[in-house]
């Protein structure tokens, strides 16, 4: 089973749903995982609530929404990878602290007591600026693998980085096998 967490960078909701799409599609069995602001924030991109359904539609699955639902995914139901997509730089910065407060969060630290796979579909206006320490940071640790990133917009948003979502099939394959899609960093 693949743990599927889903962070606020609701602009990339609909690409991240993608991604979902081909998982389920390429037969895996799917757990979704949503954090509090994805789990309860209507945005000009859509309301939280259909995002929540459409994850459940997708999967088959009860979408987990609270902390407590969300520690059992590294001891008693342990997942052979756990995907964030899209990963946020406040949930980024979270799991480079050791930070516990989130259903996706906790999802991460119980998974990653099981040494298995965390894989990153990073989303976040600030990965070269404040965030660029905790990409270093987590890049060092074992089990967690990125999806590799371009700068979406150069000119108008100098620091911001996003996974190219057509990679992340490629990039949970390298991670399940213990290796970090290369190169890292792309170019348009």
């Amino acid at each position: 089973m693949i743990g599927f967490a889903v962070t606020g960078s609701f602009c990339t909701h609909e690409k991240a749903l993608g991604v979902l799409e081909e998982l389920v599609r390429a037969g895996y069995r799917v757990k979704p995982v949503v954090s509090f602001s994805a789990s309860a924030t209507d945005t000009r991109f859509g309301k939280a609530e259909v995002l929540l359904r459409r994850l459940s539609d997708l999967t088959g699955e009860a979408v987990i929404k609270t902390i407590p639902e969300a520690e059992p995914l590294g001891p008693k139901t342990p997942l052979d990878a756990l995907f964030i997509c899209p990963c946020t730089g406040n949930t980024l910065a979270k799991l480079a602290s050791g930070i516990t407060d989130t259903p996706v969060t906790m999802a991460a630290k119980a998974h990653l007591r099981q040494g298995r796979p965390l894989l990153l579909a990073l989303a976040t206006n600030d990965a070269m600026g404040s965030n660029l320490k905790n990409i270093g940071v987590l890049s060092e640790k074992k089990s967690v693998f990125f999806v590799p990133m371009v700068q979406d917009d150069p000119e108008k948003k100098p620091f911001s980085l996003v996974s190219d979502f057509s990679l992340c099939s490629s990039a949970l394959n390298e991670a399940m096998r213990g290796s970090q899609l290369r190169p890292l960093f792309l170019t348009k």
